[in-house]
């Protein structure tokens, strides 16, 4: 009689046996993977919680567990993309596909809040979902359709106060807002203890901005504003360098970044698409995994991609080698570089662009191991969830990728995923050959009609026909 009780005894090798998407049984049931390389490792996982992770020899007492032999896999925890576009249900499945079993969506309706809670309570398929409000901008060069327009402090105070009364918990800020209408966000997200991200914000931009004339509001002032995580390094040389590529400003800039203590989610894939857009006059945007993009939204970016297909790819790669190299400056500086994809958008595929943004870092000097830890326990760190989430210990929560090789040796192998656990649920092979059909099961008419009602909500109204309709 094993000391485990009744059990099932489950094989997880490339062509076992992947168990249903909707299987109670091993939701509920205790559930203990064993032979985990390098060594026999084993982690017991019960009411959706890891129970005991070390040697196989000592766990503990698990009556009627579910036995799976993960043959050698290494596991990891559950990625954690810090930068995504969430437009439908189908990308939740692209996410779970690649191991990414927590999302951080910057770009908020009330949809993703209806989302959030399907999700927590079983009802919906998907990575765990954080979400902030709507974007918040000013009138300028970088507005876009879906952004919230708010030009003074009683503006966006009202935002911030809507956006709190609909149930965001984070604000995200955008490059233009002016001075008076980020004052007043700013004070209205403390007022109601929510979490602020996004792009610094720069003010007006006048006639000059940057190169011949200061930024309204400086990049220093607002690194002292808390804000969870600052957004996209290409962004930070354009408001902290004033777009120059000066090396000796970097490493500055770099030492102020850290003794601010801000997380930087430097989304260096995002750059990198757009020299390959460049350099493929636009096949790029018709790759394989461009099916689980949300077609709804690929249409709308359709003038986006004809723009940098005709740009100089050779410009585009300068720039992405400076962004890299400030990424590695900042991190050897001691800023906390948490990993994001910026998933969603352009030509980000959900999931797989996570998987490129990670062998970026390293290709940028971090190691594999650093790279890993900065979609994990660093991005967990990030969002106030140290300990419960990016960690594989006991008391973490069920969320894990099994893979082929040690990603912490060679950050290729994190492309090589053989099963993913996702709040306790395990999703083996034939599983994720289920969540890869589904990923491209897009819903336009649900999309559009969740785009409507959510630009409606932050009252920047949008006619359908403008979706397609």
């Amino acid at each position: 009689m094993s000391i485990f009780g009744p059990m099932n005894a489950i094989r997880l090798g490339l062509a076992a046996l992947g168990l249903s998407l909707v299987s109670p049984a091993l939701a509920k049931a205790p559930v203990l993977v064993e032979n985990i390389g390098p060594k026999d490792r084993a982690i017991l996982i019960r009411d959706n919680r890891i129970a005991y992770s070390g040697p196989r020899a000592d766990v503990p007492l698990a009556e009627g567990a579910q036995v799976i032999d993960a043959e050698g896999a290494f596991a990891i925890p559950g990625l954690i993309d810090m930068h995504v576009h969430v437009w439908g249900h189908a990308e939740l499945a692209a996410y779970l596909l690649h191991g990414v079993t927590t999302v951080r969506n910057l770009s908020g309706m009330p949809f993703h809040l209806r989302m959030a809670e399907a999700i927590e309570s079983g009802a919906l398929l998907g990575p765990r979902l954080y979400t902030s409000g709507p974007i918040l901008n000013s009138l300028g060069p970088n507005q876009q359709i879906n952004h919230q327009i708010v030009q003074t402090a009683d503006e966006a105070r009202a935002a911030v106060e809507a956006q709190h009364s609909a149930g965001f918990d984070r604000i995200k800020t955008y490059s233009n807002l002016t001075a008076d209408a980020y004052a007043g966000a700013l004070a209205a997200a403390r007022k109601h203890g929510m979490r602020i991200t996004g792009h610094t914000p720069e003010g007006e931009r006048l006639a000059g901005i940057p190169s011949h004339r200061d930024f309204q509001i400086s990049f220093a002032e607002v690194l002292g504003h808390g804000f969870e995580t600052i957004e996209h390094a290409e962004s930070i040389v354009f408001h902290g360098l004033r777009d120059r590529r000066d090396k000796q400003a970097g490493l500055a800039l770099a030492r102020r970044i850290a003794d601010a203590g801000v997380p930087v989610t430097a989304t260096l894939v995002a750059q990198r698409n757009l020299v390959r857009m460049a350099q493929t006059r636009g096949d790029f945007a018709k790759r394989d995994g461009t099916q689980w993009l949300n077609p709804v939204t690929q249409a709308m970016e359709a003038e986006s991609i004809a723009f940098w297909s005709g740009q100089d790819p050779s410009s585009e790669a300068e720039k992405a080698e400076f962004y890299a190299w400030f990424t590695k400056a900042m991190h050897d500086a001691g800023v906390p570089i948490v990993a994001g994809a910026d998933a969603g958008i352009f030509s980000n595929i959900p999931g797989a662009s996570l998987h490129d943004e990670l062998e970026l870092l390293v290709e940028a000097g971090l190691t594999p191991a650093e790279a890993i830890d900065a979609a994990t326990s660093g991005a967990a760190k990030a969002l106030g969830e140290e300990g419960r989430l990016g960690c594989s210990n006991e008391g973490c929560a069920a969320d894990l990728v099994m893979l082929a090789c040690d990603p912490r040796e060679d950050i290729s192998c994190i492309r090589r995923t053989v099963a993913v656990v996702r709040n306790g649920r395990w999703y083996g092979p034939a599983d994720l050959d289920v969540l890869r059909s589904r990923a491209a099961d897009h819903d336009r008419e649900q999309t559009i009609a969740d785009l409507v009602e959510g630009m409606a909500a932050q009252g920047t109204p949008l006619d359908p026909a403008v979706l397609g309709s």
